[in-house]
């Protein structure tokens, strides 16, 4: 069984759940994915690390890996070491939802790494409405970063792709809800 494979049976395992439930985009869904669970996984995490470094490796001078905390921490980084134990060593960052309440009032973790102008991609663990993401781009962009595209372990099919895409940036899905609900 290969690297996506095997992560597919993880996520499957421990993040697909059949149950109604709202959303953050307020939607009502007869199933869940919590992608925590697959990316606090020690398995699960290697390899959600080693898929989405594959996932950037063609994109052109990436110069950092984040998004919004909580769901995006454990994806940062992973890929962040995958990438340093393959030679190509992208630092992580983490956007808070509020200002840090003391001290430097910061938005985002990591910054020392990432002068202004730095080219990220975003990181996500489940794509629906795509609000999430957006939210991450445009506070990365506020902090005077180049956000290139987003990638997310799994894409619910509800509009995600189409909604950050037409803001001009693209997304690379490891699953989509067809590749774990067959």
């Amino acid at each position: 069984m290969n690297e996506r494979e095997k992560l597919k049976c993880i996520v499957k395992e421990k993040s697909y759940e059949k149950r109604k439930v709202i959303l953050s985009s307020g939607v009502e869904s007869d199933f869940y994915f919590d992608g925590k669970q697959t990316t606090l996984h020690a398995e699960g995490g290697y390899l959600t690390g080693k898929l989405f470094f594959e996932a950037i490796k063609g994109v052109p001078d990436v110069d950092g890996v984040g998004g919004m905390t909580l769901g995006a921490d454990p994806i940062a980084t992973a890929t962040s070491l995958v990438s340093y134990l393959e030679g190509n060593p992208i630092p992580a960052f983490i956007i808070r939802k509020e200002p840090k309440g003391h001290g430097t009032g910061a938005w985002l973790e990591g910054r020392k790494n990432l002068p202004a102008g730095s080219r990220v991609v975003i990181v996500e663990d489940v794509v629906t409405s795509g609000g999430s993401s957006l939210k991450a781009i445009k506070r990365a962009e506020e902090e005077g970063l180049t956000v290139l595209g987003v990638v997310t372990l799994v894409d619910r099919e509800e509009g995600g792709r189409e909604n950050i895409e037409k803001e001009g940036y693209w997304l690379k899905s490891i699953f989509t809800k067809s590749d774990i609900i067959a």
